[in-house]
């Protein structure tokens, strides 16, 4: 089965999705050749459930993005770091030892602003609720505008 990709215009521009069935696997507001695909790739629309419930979310139903299914690749470390951002509630935010101590390694730090920083799935896996200790936002890859506005959004700020 192909894998699908759409692209859908968003509040903060336009939202690259990459899905393997009903699993979304990438996420991004670059370009979809960053996703790195093969051959095997259909170009859809929109994606069946996902690309509803990303509208849901920024529709106002924060919480409609917690019914997406994701997959990525990557360390250990990283896969209970990105399992700890889909347990953060819209509306709130962790710092970057905390989402360490989650993710079972409280001295990795710097580790997890590494997961944050290669996350292929965001909003979804939402690394813009990963802040500094102290409450700086600290950097985001689509840039700081774009964090604030989703921590706006889901009430944070």
């Amino acid at each position: 089965m192909p894998l699908l990709v759409t692209s859908l215009k968003s509040p903060i521009g336009i939202l690259n999705l990459l899905a393997d069935d009903q699993i979304l696997i990438g996420a991004n507001l670059s370009t979809i050749s960053a996703f790195k695909i093969g051959k095997d790739v259909r170009v859809v629309k929109s994606i069946p459930v996902i690309s509803d419930l990303i509208g849901d979310y920024f529709d106002g139903d924060l919480s409609a993005i917690n019914a997406i299914k994701t997959r990525q690749e990557g360390a250990a470390f990283s896969q209970a770091a990105w399992k700890g951002m889909r347990k953060i509630a819209p509306g709130k935010v962790i710092s970057y030892a905390e989402l360490a101590d989650r993710a079972g390694s409280p001295a990795a730090v710097r580790a997890a602003g590494t997961a944050c920083s290669t996350n292929a799935i965001m909003l979804v896996v939402p690394c813009h609720r990963v802040v500094k200790t102290g409450g700086a936002l600290g950097n985001y890859a689509y840039g700081v505008d774009k964090k604030e506005w989703l921590l706006s959004h889901e009430g944070f700020l």
